[in-house]
Order: C-alpha cells, then sequence, then structure tokens
C-alpha cells in the first residue's frame, strides 16, 4: 500500500461507458491505498467527428462506427461490469451529448473545491449510467449541481458562457495534443494505460508493485 498522497490524470467523456467502469476500477484500487489518489480531470470529446461548429451533433455523419462496432461495445460492457460488479441502465448512450455536462463539470473545476468537483463528476456519471438520464438536459444539470452545493442560477449562467465553452473546446484539442486518441486515458508520471483496465493494473501504474 502507498501512504503517499497523490494525483493520476484522467482523460474522459461522460458519455463513454468504459469511463464509467474505469473510474469504478479507480475506486476499487483506491480502496487499496492509505491515501486519496486525487483524479486531475482533463475533458475529452468522443462525439467531435461529429460536431457542427455550433456544437450540436450531426448523427448523419459517418464515425466509422457500425452496428458490429457497438455490438462489440456492449459484449465489452458487459463483461466489465460482471468483472466490477457493476449494474448499469444502459449499455452504450449513442444519443446522449455530454458536451453541455463537461461544461459544467469544467466550471465547477475551476472555481470550485475538488470536493465539490469530484462529488458532481460522480453524480453525472451515475445519473447517466445508474439512472439513465439524459446529463444533455440542463435542467438535469442544474439538480445534480444544486446537490453539490452550487446555485442554479451559477450553473445556467456556465451552461450559456462562450467563453466557457471556447476554454473546454481548447481543453479537448489539447488532449488530442497530449497524444489521446481514446479514453478512458490513465496518465501518471510518464506512463498511461488505455480502457477500462482493472484495479491491479492501476496499482502498477501508479505505484509500480
Amino acid at each position: 500500500m502507498s501512504s503517499e498522497s497523490s494525483t493520476i490524470a484522467v482523460y474522459s467523456d461522460y458519455v463513454c461507458p468504459f469511463c464509467y467502469l474505469g473510474r469504478e476500477s479507480l475506486s476499487q484500487y483506491q480502496t487499496r491505498r492509505d491515501a486519496d489518489l486525487e483524479i486531475e480531470w482533463h475533458p475529452f470529446d468522443l462525439r467531435s467527428q461529429k460536431r457542427t461548429p455550433d456544437g450540436t451533433i450531426d448523427h448523419a455523419v459517418d464515425d466509422g462506427k457500425d452496428d458490429e462496432y457497438f455490438e462489440q461495445a456492449r459484449q465489452n460492457v458487459r463483461r466489465l461490469q460482471e468483472r466490477y460488479g457493476v449494474e448499469m441502465a444502459q449499455e452504450i448512450a449513442t444519443e446522449v451529448d455530454s458536451l453541455p455536462a463537461q461544461v459544467v463539470s469544467y466550471y465547477v473545476r475551476e472555481h470550485h473545491d475538488y470536493a465539490t468537483w469530484l462529488e458532481f463528476d460522480e453524480a453525472v456519471f451515475d445519473a447517466l449510467w445508474q439512472d439513465g438520464k439524459d446529463i444533455g438536459d440542463a435542467d438535469v444539470l442544474v439538480e445534480l449541481a444544486t446537490d453539490a452545493g452550487l446555485e442554479a442560477d451559477e450553473v445556467r449562467s456556465a451552461l450559456d458562457d462562450d467563453a466557457l465553452r471556447a476554454e473546454l473546446r481548447e481543453r479537448f484539442a489539447e488532449a488530442k495534443r497530449d497524444g489521446i486518441t481514446g479514453v478512458p486515458t490513465f496518465a501518471y508520471g510518464d506512463h498511461a494505460a488505455r480502457g477500462a483496465v482493472p484495479p491491479e493494473h492501476l496499482e502498477r501504474l501508479v505505484d509500480g508493485v
């Protein structure tokens, strides 16, 4: 076990089921540590190839993901659910746009403390994957954020903030410049692990054991 408090970088998108499962793996690994391992969240846009200049999603755009791809994804989700002992309301969420949730999450991270951000972050994941809610809906996000201690007007203002969205787009671009091509990606020091890897893999990544 490690007795040191440290930080792990996590590149993720709320709409990615493997990001949710990867966070469950990280949580299970956390229970083995003597000290907290804080999450340095880096947003990533899985829908970037389908996103129009106004920020909406054009589902008609071919991103190379066909029915066979999604069926394989469902099978992998079911396998990891069983491995990590997680129940989920859905296996994929292709119709959900996570951009509004990422806008609010980015705002919370920048303007509130880590504990508040983490509470909101986990609530967004649970709302989508446990409760089947649309995390692209402003009212859903307001409810989750106010439960975490924010004011409703503050959340709606963040959602309407074009400058904030521009900053978030820059964070997406930054992730690509960092060489991130898929999520979840866990990075610690000079090493990284991609995918919803098991707790033992995260332990090797961070603690070297």
